[in-house]
């Protein structure tokens, strides 16, 4: 083997230097994506790092990877293994409760009810698990908690000692407000009540290591979504909306919240957003269309997806089954999968950013929405 197809490590990175990541806008090796490279007579192996399982170009870097570094001359064979290793936004608010194990935790809300806020955080939450995540699911709409029945789950969690197991199902650990009020009655509780109960479950379930922890907060802008959003280390907030203009003006004022709370807008969700018959494939759409990502624009923040509106959606909630795991090869199977993968992108983006803030030194919050 001639000097020109000596293989070493400074050629191989050169070469992976040259796959950018779409996202964070830097080359994947800077990233330091790249771990336990090995060169064996021409064999090259390594691990690719992703910052989360669902990363929505893997399956394109594993292709760069390959061909890239095949093209070395004097490489006879490459093996590049995927792999991920999920890190931690950290909260930039100061909260009461925080979370040792649960590296982000995403709060899903809606400026008003009946938008499908728990259907897309239990899609969320189900579709980051398929990924290999570790995920959980915490139920804190204390006043129409459905989470329990949307993922078939019917008795109380087990205790063991003075910590609370949560439940599992679908590969999810799950805990929801409504397994401790009495079923069937009206929760008539203030704020600061229903936050102080939340604090408790969270400071007293036994949730692990968790790559994200989904948080489906209670509707509206009022003193209970409001006292949550400060109670819990938040990582970012996504935010649900239906296309029609009404559910896009209480939806502002959902992230018009979070943003005075200095939460990170992971992005808007566009749920209902079209009809697809299952008989012909027809689209109608139904409640208009366009208005969830015409709103993201509007507002600078990122368009998360549209999610459809079907009755396989709605049969899935009541039975237990979300429509990723029953019907995964479906239409509305896949814009779930996407959502879960924009929201996860955006996530590492956060990441990303704060990890450079953080090595410039102390700088100054922005506040919005300030009048």
């Amino acid at each position: 083997m001639t000097s020109a197809q000596v293989v070493t490590e400074e050629r191989v990175l050169a070469a992976l230097s040259n796959i950018i990541d779409p996202d964070l806008h830097r080359d994947v090796v800077s990233l330091g994506f790249i771990k336990d490279l090995t060169i064996v007579d021409g064999q090259v192996s390594f691990n690719f790092e992703l910052t989360t399982p669902a990363c929505p170009v893997k399956d394109r870097f594993l292709q760069q990877a390959e061909t890239l570094v095949g093209a070395i001359p004097g490489v006879s064979a490459v093996r590049c293994t995927m792999t991920s290793n999920v890190r931690s936004v950290g909260a930039a608010q100061r909260t009461s409760v925080q979370l040792p194990g649960v590296r982000n935790v995403i709060a899903v809300g809606a400026g008003k009810g009946g938008v499908g806020k728990s259907t897309c955080a239990v899609g969320l939450a189900v579709a980051l698990q398929m990924t290999g995540a570790r995920v959980g699911l915490l139920d804190a709409d204390i006043h129409g908690p459905n989470v329990p029945l949307m993922m078939g789950l019917t008795t109380a969690p087990n205790q063991e000692g003075d910590r609370i197991i949560p439940g599992l199902s679908h590969g999810v650990k799950v805990m929801s407000a409504g397994y401790f009020v009495q079923e069937n009655l009206p929760l008539i509780w203030r704020g600061p009540m229903v936050g102080k109960m939340i604090q408790e479950l969270l400071s007293g379930v036994e949730w692990g290591e968790l790559d994200y922890l989904v948080v489906d907060l209670p509707p509206g802008t009022g003193d209970a979504p409001l006292t949550l959003a400060q109670a819990i280390p938040l990582s970012g907030a996504v935010i649900v909306t239906q296309p029609p203009d009404v559910s896009l003006m209480d939806a502002t004022k959902a992230l018009a919240m979070f943003q005075k709370l200095e939460v990170p807008i992971l992005g808007i969700v566009e749920n209902m957003s079209y009809f697809l018959c299952p008989c012909c494939g027809e689209r109608t759409e139904i409640f208009s269309h366009g208005g969830g990502r015409a709103a993201a624009e509007r507002l600078k923040v990122p368009f998360l997806g549209e999610i459809p509106i079907n009755a396989r959606i709605r049969e899935g909630g009541d039975t237990g089954t979300p429509i990723v795991v029953g019907a995964p090869e479906t239409v509305e199977s896949e814009a779930f999968r996407a959502f879960a993968r924009a929201t996860a992108a955006r996530v590492s983006v956060l990441q990303s950013m704060r990890a450079a803030d953080a090595a410039k030194g102390p700088k100054q919050f922005i506040k919005f929405f300030d009048n």
